[in-house]
């Protein structure tokens, strides 16, 4: 565990859980001082299941994985609360306020809207604002010790996961900023609780909030908008909240599914893959999604790792503080993206000291000509990187010639029978033709499918065979009895 790590789960053994309740909302149980609720965490769409062998790895619970893709729910005490925000694969957390796993909706818009109006008086708030109140509370001992942390304008009604600079990599959890106090029956100690953490002036006494709606479906017969608003309103009536879009302190989500609709309260102010970047580039990983192809790999102890387009150095750097057993070389052929990767290592390294740790990280940053690697042949363990997919960076013309270029270089340095390689891209049909010619040098394992802002894209996990490296594509037809024509007919059917 990193120093930040330790700092955090000290942090939080010592923190006092809420007091105990008789009654159990949304399945919550007592015991003592201690409160089970169940945790919703969005995490990287095609690796739920990375997501979930780290909980049961880290926190030691089972993981539910939600039908709506990007989402995974797990059993939490709130003793172990600052343990979900230390996890790397996951993006936002919330605490379930509850849950329907086939909500029948009306078949008019009015009478959907009022049912969902009249559902939020219903509801079993208690426990989840209660895990709020203490996720608020580790929060201002991390504001306390850094000299308080403000609150982050939110502008959009449905959240939204563009990179923020200045951006810290998680010791603590975060939260909503502190805020007034609540009229709510359902919360009688939240006014003292707000008094006490001397964050607002003393004649703030609501509380801000806003609802936010994130649905999939195309059976419904209203919009996000709407079901925010109507929802939204029917819970300002029922605690006497203040609506505020931007500088609230409780955000509610309404996240719908189909039939399935869950609504929770946001435990993070922002999202949880804003941790190591602080120079972005117009293609910069979020970090989650880095970890994930982290995993895919395995990195064992004493592994060199390689990321040979490393752009800001988001992948090289999520590794270099996760698996520190390994070390990695980042590489690009643009000075501006070795410059935005050197920038980032000085600042976590920079960081690191600040706070009285050990600031070196095995990682080593060159620029180079990713066709032409500066690398003995086969002195690297594993390749991990985001090629271009031609869209903001290249184009799709010019990857028909630097795919099989860098994934022939990439195969020259990459240790025969052992070596993997684990690449992301968009551009799928250019990606598999370059495969094809490489002479059976690689074989692909297994493929990850992912949304990358928007795009449909592939994770693949390769292993470098056995192969001798050296022979041309021309070559390996020839031994078969193929022109370069009918080689490119055979792939065009394969792939089509």
């Amino acid at each position: 565990m990193s120093s930040q790590a330790e700092e955090a789960a000290e942090q939080g053994s010592n923190t006092e859980g809420p007091s105990s309740s008789s009654s159990t909302d949304n399945g919550a149980t007592t015991s003592g001082d201690i409160i089970t609720v169940t945790i919703g965490a969005t995490v990287p769409t095609g690796f739920e299941h990375t997501a979930a062998e780290e909980v049961k790895e880290k926190i030691g619970v089972e993981t539910r994985i939600s039908k709506d893709r990007g989402r995974i729910y797990f059993p939490i005490t709130t003793d172990k609360l600052y343990q979900a925000h230390l996890l790397r694969s996951v993006d936002n957390l919330f605490v379930v306020v509850e849950e329907y796993d086939h909500y029948q909706f009306k078949e008019s818009k009015e009478e959907t809207l009022m049912e969902l109006h009249e559902l939020a008086s219903k509801l079993p708030w208690t426990k989840a604002l209660e895990v709020w109140k203490l996720n608020r509370s580790l929060k201002k001992k991390k504001g306390h010790r850094k000299g308080g942390n403000g609150s982050k304008s939110k502008l959009e009604n449905v959240a939204t996961d563009s990179p923020v600079p200045n951006t810290e990599q998680q010791e603590l959890p975060e939260a909503p900023a502190p805020g007034g106090q609540t009229n709510s029956e359902s919360t009688p100690d939240m006014e003292s609780s707000m008094q006490e953490s001397g964050d607002t002036a003393p004649e703030a006494k609501v509380i801000k909030f806003r609802v936010t709606c994130n649905r999939a479906g195309d059976k419904h017969s209203f919009s996000s908008n709407e079901a925010a608003r109507d929802f939204g309103g029917a819970v300002q009536e029922f605690f006497q909240w203040k609506a505020d879009m931007t500088k609230f302190d409780i955000e509610v989500l309404l996240n719908i599914h189909n039939e399935e609709v869950v609504i929770g309260i946001a435990l993070t102010e922002e999202s949880l893959h804003r941790r190591n970047i602080s120079h972005f580039g117009p293609t910069t990983l979020r970090s989650t999604l880095c970890y994930g192809m982290l995993r895919l790999c395995k990195p064992q102890v004493s592994d060199i790792i390689l990321d040979p387009m490393c752009g800001t150095g988001a992948i090289p750097l999520e590794g270099a503080i996760e698996f520190n057993s390994s070390f990695y070389i980042a590489g690009d052929n643009y000075d501006m993206a070795v410059n935005r990767t050197v920038n980032n290592i000085c600042h976590i390294q920079k960081r690191r000291a600040e706070k009285g740790g050990a600031s070196g990280l095995p990682i080593d940053t060159v620029r180079w000509d990713l066709c032409n690697l500066p690398m003995r042949t086969s002195s690297v363990d594993i390749i991990i990187t985001d090629m271009p997919f031609g869209k903001r960076m290249g184009s799709r013309k010019k990857n028909w010639d630097l795919y099989p270029s860098c994934l022939r270089e990439m195969a020259r340095v990459c240790r025969p029978g052992s070596g993997k390689a684990v690449l992301l891209t968009q551009d799928k049909k250019c990606f598999s033709k370059a495969i094809s010619r490489m002479g059976g040098l690689w074989r692909k394992l297994h493929t990850v499918w992912v949304n990358v802002g928007g795009l449909h894209a592939g994770v693949y996990l390769l292993k470098r065979t056995g192969a001798v490296f050296g022979e041309t594509p021309e070559d390996i037809y020839e031994s078969r009895g193929l022109t370069n024509t009918q080689a490119d007919e055979k792939d065009d059917k394969e792939l089509s």
